[in-house]
């Protein structure tokens, strides 16, 4: 599907990759598939989310890694960049090690997303408001350091002192990106123009779009380098700016992503984010006040799954901007988003109502549904 374009035909997997080598398969240790009326797509990547089935990734262990992981690949998602909470830099560098240990064992986590802590304390959302700490380039190469490489994505509020030297001398060690930011239009702009590239969450935790102060969103819109995540979990933006964005932006500059935590997967109750209580009942988690929204309850095969249902976007879509674009976003598409020929063999297969029927994990089926 190297064009995002569903086509009829055999795919091919030899040594965990997709292959064009179709004749010297050994027929004598091969699984047939059939995939006939199913869709089949490439694994998907969430580049945003903090964690699932009663485990954060800040926990930095290797159970909760364990938990995250396989959790995200039996639900179609094969590669995870996870994001940090707004945390002190020991606890981030106890996670960075972890992570760096567990990648090394499990291709599965491909990255890290470092929301915290750069941010404004006007637009903390869920963050801890404790941890918030002005954009320091040297803490980022601090971490960097002990993750192995693993930050991908790094988040400042543009507004804040430092940010701006910040992004210049940042955007070499990871790809930056503006979030929970109170900033305007033209501070918006100028940090595109001084290299940042990615915005996190848009429309949640920064200004809304006025016609006479349009805000951060507007100015991710006019700068065509920009690229956007947006959370379609079906409670954090309505279903008609979803459309509006992906018409606006177009569907090469847009990341689904769940921002999921701890609580998807698991049944209504209290959980936590980043050291808060938070509380799950049905599709919403919040805090304790009831009203700020802790990310999401979903997975982002689901939401990919609502775009199309019931937000009325094109499936082909949708498969982009949850498999394909997120690996873009992250250096990696050389190795993940596509089926094509040298890619990892991490396949998903849908039904016509795009329920999962069957997953590949780097050439080994890890769930099949049973009928």
């Amino acid at each position: 599907m190297p064009d995002n374009e569903f086509h009829k035909g055999t795919i091919a997997i030899k040594n965990g990759k997709i292959t064009n080598d179709i004749q010297n398969i050994n027929n004598d240790d091969t699984e047939i598939i059939n995939s006939e009326n199913l869709y089949v797509i490439p694994g998907l990547t969430d580049i945003h989310f903090h964690g699932c089935k009663g485990h954060d990734f800040c926990e930095g262990t290797r159970e909760a890694f364990h938990a995250i992981t396989d959790y995200q690949a039996v639900n179609g998602i094969t590669t995870i960049c996870p994001a940090t909470m707004t945390l002190p830099e020991n606890e981030l560098t106890r996670i960075m090690k972890a992570a760096k240990s567990f990648s090394e064992e499990s291709p599965s986590l491909i990255g890290i997303n470092l929301e915290g802590p750069f941010i404004s304390q006007k637009k903390k959302g869920a963050q801890n408001p404790k941890y918030i700490t002005p954009p320091d380039v040297n803490m980022l190469r601090r971490l960097q350091d002990e993750s192995g490489g693993l930050i991908k994505i790094a988040t400042v509020a543009p507004e804040t002192e430092g940010a701006m030297k910040f992004i210049r001398e940042a955007k070499e060690i990871a790809k930056i990106s503006i979030a929970h930011t109170a900033c305007n239009y033209e501070t918006a702009k100028k940090a595109f123009t001084e290299g940042a590239e990615h915005v996190t969450h848009l429309f949640n935790a920064m200004n809304p779009i006025n016609h006479r102060e349009p805000g951060p969103v507007i100015a991710a819109l006019d700068d065509d380098n920009a690229e956007i995540e947006i959370i379609c979990d079906g409670v954090h933006i309505h279903p008609a700016v979803i459309r509006s964005t992906m018409k606006s932006f177009g569907s090469d500059r847009v990341i689904f992503i769940s921002d999921s935590l701890e609580a998807a997967g698991m049944q209504d109750g209290y959980y936590t984010l980043g050291g808060q209580k938070v509380i799950k009942k049905g599709r919403i988690a919040t805090l304790e006040d009831g009203v700020t929204i802790a990310g999401s309850v979903t997975n982002l095969m689901e939401c990919m799954r609502l775009a199309v249902r019931e937000m009325n976007i094109r499936l082909e879509d949708a498969v982009k901007c949850s498999a394909v674009n997120p690996v873009k976003s992250i250096g990696l598409e050389d190795f993940y988003g596509f089926i094509k020929e040298g890619r990892t063999a991490n396949l998903s297969m849908l039904d016509k109502e795009l329920n999962l029927v069957c997953v590949v994990n780097r050439g080994k089926i890890i769930f099949r549904r049973k009928d």
